[in-house]
């Protein structure tokens, strides 16, 4: 099992578990791998420090003595992309975005999923004619625009794809 950083360009941090570099890969390749927050399919593998057992390291069994590094000196690394400092993952943006999607899943617990229904089933209940319960679903700029015209109060809150199902 491979567990990796990975980041959208938004600068939204998460893990991605593989079973292999080779799922991964794959995954990437065919555009599966997305962003749980914003959606956004275009992500970056970001570096990572695994957990090495070092305790009993020795010298290579091929005979090759590992060349001696100063502290500080780096053996090897790869580019790294350049920050784009609107979307740096701030340790605040990070407590954002946690307090947020801890509400949108407080939502998804305390809902009803009418679907495309959510306009009708939201008049029925502003009228009175079916018992109230908190809805949610997918109305049309339209629909939301009628409601509200209506004096139905209604919030337009976007649920990420991730949330909306269970993960894989």
């Amino acid at each position: 099992m491979k567990v990796l950083n990975l980041q959208c360009v938004s600068g939204h941090a998460f893990e991605g578990w593989f079973g292999s570099e080779e799922d991964y890969q794959s995954q990437q390749s065919r555009g599966l791998l997305t962003c749980p927050m914003c959606g956004l399919a275009k992500v970056l593998r970001m570096p990572c420090a695994p957990r090495l057992n070092l305790s009993g390291a020795r010298t290579p069994s091929t005979g090759i003595p590992m060349a001696p590094t100063r502290p500080g000196t780096v053996v090897a690394s790869r580019p790294k992309p350049e920050p784009d400092a609107r979307n740096a993952q701030t340790p605040e943006r990070a407590q954002a975005e946690a307090i947020l999607l801890q509400a949108m899943r407080h939502v998804l617990a305390h809902t009803e999923d009418v679907g495309p229904r959510f306009a009708e089933e939201a008049r029925r209940i502003h009228h009175g004619e079916i018992e109230q319960r908190n809805i949610r679903g997918e109305a049309t700029p339209v629909e939301v625009q009628a409601l509200r015209e209506e004096g139905i109060d209604i919030v337009h809150l976007p649920i990420p794809d991730a949330l909306k199902g269970p993960l894989q």
